[in-house]
């Protein structure tokens, strides 16, 4: 069994780059900070459906400081002149309630530069990795019908994937019983 809280990983995004995908850390708040406020208005509100200025200390310490039980939280960094620069990350949320089919909730946050690079596809393939060890059967997200790049992202996942519709929001829910590999 993986030990989830000292998860480290080494991947390559799309452009070469080279990233690590690790557990958060109670220690990462201001380079969460940094990313908060680097990213653009849109992006704030496909991640949380509202407009944000910032995180609040409670908000902050929720992101940062998880018991990787129920709730499982990966950062990917990439080598910077100070150590390492966060530019992403994705968490599950698992509903531990009983009849809970063993589902959890998924949700990305990636630094605007970095877009487009596969680095949620990355994050989505570590917490499948780890979210079938733990016994989860499906991951399910909520995603704003707009958010084409990660209803993308998603789709190819080579995950069963359903969805539906709710006005502009789309319910997603991927089956990690099987993986019947990359969509093309």
């Amino acid at each position: 069994m993986t030990d989830v809280r000292n998860y480290v990983a080494a991947e390559t995004l799309r452009d070469g780059t080279s990233v690590t995908i690790r557990a958060i850390r109670p220690t990462d708040g201001s380079s969460i900070l940094d990313v908060f406020e680097t990213v653009d208005r849109e992006s704030i509100y496909t991640r949380f459906f509202a407009y944000k200025k910032g995180l609040t200390d409670a908000e902050l310490r929720q992101t940062t400081e998880v018991d990787f039980d129920r709730v499982v939280a990966l950062v990917v960094t990439t080598p910077a002149e100070d150590g390492e620069k966060l530019i992403g990350g994705g968490r599950y949320f698992a509903d531990v309630a009983p009849n809970s089919s063993h589902s959890a909730e998924v949700a990305f946050m990636t630094d605007d530069h970095y877009r487009g690079l596969g680095v949620a596809s990355l994050i989505l393939k570590h917490l499948v990795r780890i979210g079938r060890e733990q016994g989860l059967m499906r991951f399910e997200a909520d995603v704003l019908a707009q958010n084409q790049a990660m209803l993308a992202v998603f789709r190819r996942s080579g995950l069963l994937m359903k969805q539906r519709s709710e006005g502009n929001i789309v319910h997603v829910t991927l089956s990690l019983d099987a993986d019947p590999g990359p969509t093309p």
